[in-house]
């Protein structure tokens, strides 16, 4: 496998990183039909975990199985596959080699009480990611909670010891918690700071949702209405998430977010391509449709990022 001269310019952008963190991102970065293109589409199967399973699997039994999962994306032509401890430990040996993993090694879970504070348990290891053969690991920050000093610096010890052995990191940051609103949580303020966060934790691939023009932070929105930043549309949010995330010098990737239309998947898609970003991590939008309907869809990403949709 050979990097295009994108994906190259793509690593140059990682100067302090090690040959193994930079080959991993190389073997996402040229894998599948995006390959070589510097955008990606990866599969993100953590849901049960945080929703049950049930609300994430019974649209689509088969689901339920994790090999489903890494079959989709394998033939799919998916740039990577992620997903918790014991959903990689299910098909590791059978898929070894064939897709990119990224194991997820904190969660949270809809079994708590309201009155607990907004945090993920560390349910993996780097190791664990050694052993599976993973690209990369994965965890889960929330901005905006009054753990989130905790977590910012979990992650930081995790990333240096994952960095040293070679794993590359992918942070899902969503503001969530105490001292953010609901409307807040996708306010394009808060989504640019969020991504910005990530960036300075050390993340190698930055995960965050779709954002809305809402402005939440008072302080904040004086700035964004005296330097008259474009957050009209999407694509400008996106663009302003890219800028954000050291002026596209690291990865982004976007969410898809709760299940809908395959039409404003799509739309999501084209924003996300106009505005800079380097592609989507889409779960519930793809594995809660039938296998049929899932490939039809990721193969029109795929086209869309490619300039063709």
């Amino acid at each position: 496998m050979r990097a295009t001269k994108l994906v190259q310019k793509i690593l140059a952008n990682y100067e302090g990183e090690t040959p193994g963190v930079k080959a991993n991102l190389c073997r996402i970065l040229m894998e599948g039909k995006l390959g070589g293109t510097g955008k990606l589409i990866i599969l993100p199967v953590d849901q049960g975990f945080e929703h049950g399973p049930a609300r994430s699997f019974a649209p689509n039994p088969a689901g339920y199985d994790p090999h489903y999962h890494y079959q989709l994306a394998i033939d799919a032509g998916l740039s990577a596959y992620a997903a918790p401890l014991g959903s990689l430990e299910a098909g590791a040996d059978t898929f070894a080699g064939q897709i990119p993993t990224i194991l997820k090694v904190n969660s949270s879970n809809s079994l708590m009480s309201d009155t607990a504070g907004k945090n993920q348990a560390i349910t993996a290891s780097v190791d664990d990611a050694l052993r599976l053969g993973c690209s990369a690991i994965g965890f889960t920050i929330y901005p905006g909670s009054d753990c989130a000093l905790d977590m910012f610096e979990e992650i930081v010890e995790m990333r240096k010891e994952a960095a040293a052995k070679g794993v590359a990191t992918v942070i899902w940051s969503y503001p969530r918690g105490e001292a953010i609103t609901k409307d807040g949580e996708t306010a394009i303020d808060v989504a640019a700071y969020a991504a910005h966060i990530a960036a300075l934790l050390g993340a190698h691939i930055i995960k965050i949702k779709l954002s809305t023009d809402h402005l939440m932070l008072p302080e904040a929105k004086k700035v964004y209405e005296k330097e008259a930043i474009d957050v009209a549309t999407q694509a400008a949010r996106v663009k302003h998430c890219v800028q954000s995330s050291f002026n596209g010098r690291r990865i982004i990737v976007f969410s898809g977010g709760a299940a809908k239309g395959a039409d404003a998947v799509y739309d999501d898609a084209r924003a996300i391509r106009d505005g800079g970003g380097n592609g989507s991590i889409i779960g519930r939008n793809s594995f809660q449709r039938s296998r049929e309907d899932a490939l039809s869809m990721l193969s029109k990403l795929v086209d869309i990022y490619k300039g063709k949709a």
